[in-house]
């Protein structure tokens, strides 16, 4: 059996998404694709459009056999974090053979160039990265130039601030570090750039859009009406059955529950929390009553040293309280401590067998069944996602007035 890693957000699930399903299987041969998926909250610190359950369902009606989930502590981690969150869950399953993941550059040699680099950080590599940042670069820029000068006669398509460029140098430094069996694999992004804010115009019947792209049509007043050739039918549908009654969420829906959070916490200050600085500390509650909403303060506190998107992350974790000690508990004893499922093909029942008797860590199918299977610094990292579920879903139930559904109670989706 051929079992292949896939690392995701589908955020939402698109025609790009189905496409590096398709590829994977083909490329790698696989007979099994897992899918290992951010929860509630996303890499960028933003909130998940729609629920993780939603989103599993869209990954195995397109590709996948089984999902798993990432820890949030990990989900809404740098992009280091994430990967190496994701990455040594799949090494742990002791049967994945290989990592297919997307890129820019679409070429495997010169980003384990790279990634060796950063991994060995040379001396004369780490001076020039320290020069760059005393001139107020921020550290994506800054290592880019770094990276440009150390490494001459590096191609120049391979854009280093490019975000699957980064995860995918990202993914292969956390295989390095493991001294992982499993092969890296990458395929070269299609369609629109990461960043891309309007949809694809092409009058293909089948258009590959960024993520940002379909993300702003759903939150302008257009709502549905502009993505469907943008996205697979079936999800599609989901979405169309979905809008209006959980979704879509974003930030902005956070902003009331993270005051309350700044507010409680203003005489201790944020340092404690992951990613949080002295410096961000201070700043924070220094502008504190500035605060109007969740994006308006990223926004207040974003500076030539630290993006919009680091801001994002650390005012994510202090929402969902993910300090700095229990991260580096986590990285010190292995990272991942349970493979969490949240769906799976009926076809791919073998898969689990396989797992079962090669994985380092348990399967958890459900959280009842979690405690006797856990260490203390398993439970806490559980604790961790059910809390970011339950403040994620407390959040879309009350826009929607629907009904709250305890973590405990999902159902796993299977097809």
């Amino acid at each position: 059996m051929k079992i292949t890693g896939v690392i995701a957000e589908y955020n939402p699930f698109h025609n790009g998404h189905r496409y590096h399903l398709e590829q994977t299987r083909a490329i790698s041969g696989a007979d099994y694709i897992i899918a290992v998926i951010s929860g509630d909250f996303m890499q960028r610190g933003v909130p998940a459009l729609i629920h993780k359950y939603a989103r599993t369902e869209m990954a195995l009606q397109n590709g996948a056999d089984l999902v798993l989930e990432l820890p949030a502590v990990y989900a809404a981690g740098s992009a280091e974090f994430f990967a190496m969150g994701a990455v040594s869950l799949l090494d742990r399953l002791g049967s994945v053979d290989s990592l297919c993941f997307g890129s820019e550059c679409g070429s495997l040699k010169p980003l384990s160039r790279i990634a060796s680099v950063l991994l060995k950080e040379p001396e004369e590599y780490r001076s020039a990265l320290q020069k760059e940042l005393k001139k107020g670069h921020s550290f994506p820029k800054a290592r880019s130039i770094a990276l440009q000068n150390f490494l001459p006669g590096r191609p120049d398509d391979i854009d280093l601030t490019s975000p699957n460029n980064i995860l995918g140098i990202e993914y292969i430094k956390a295989l390095f570090k493991r001294n992982s069996p499993i092969i890296p694999l990458t395929l070269q992004r299609q369609g629109s750039g990461y960043h891309e804010s309007a949809l694809n115009g092409s009058n293909d019947s089948m258009s590959f859009s960024s993520a940002s792209a379909i993300r702003d049509s759903i939150g302008s007043c257009s709502g549905l009406s502009g993505i469907r050739r943008h996205v697979p039918p079936s999800v599609f549908q989901l979405l169309q059955a979905s809008y209006g009654k959980s979704f879509p969420v974003n930030s902005g829906d956070f902003s009331l529950m993270l005051k309350y959070r700044l507010l409680l916490e203003k005489e201790n200050g944020f340092a404690h929390y992951q990613d949080v600085t002295t410096s961000l500390s201070g700043k924070i509650k220094k502008h504190l009553y500035d605060y109007e909403n969740f994006e308006q303060f990223c926004s207040l506190l974003k500076s030539r040293e630290i993006t919009h998107s680091r801001i994002s992350r650390c005012l994510t974790h202090i929402l969902l309280g993910i300090t700095s000690e229990k991260t580096e508990k986590y990285t010190e004893k292995d990272y991942v401590f349970y493979a969490r499922i949240l769906g799976f093909r009926r076809e791919a029942a073998p898969l689990f067998g396989i797992l079962k008797a090669n994985a380092s860590l348990p399967l958890i199918s459900k959280l009842a069944d979690a405690s006797p299977l856990l260490d203390e610094t398993g439970l806490s990292m559980l604790e961790d996602d059910i809390r970011s579920a339950h403040i994620y879903d407390s959040v879309a139930c009350h826009k929607f007035q629907a009904s709250f559904i305890n973590e405990y109670s999902r159902q796993l989706v299977i097809l």
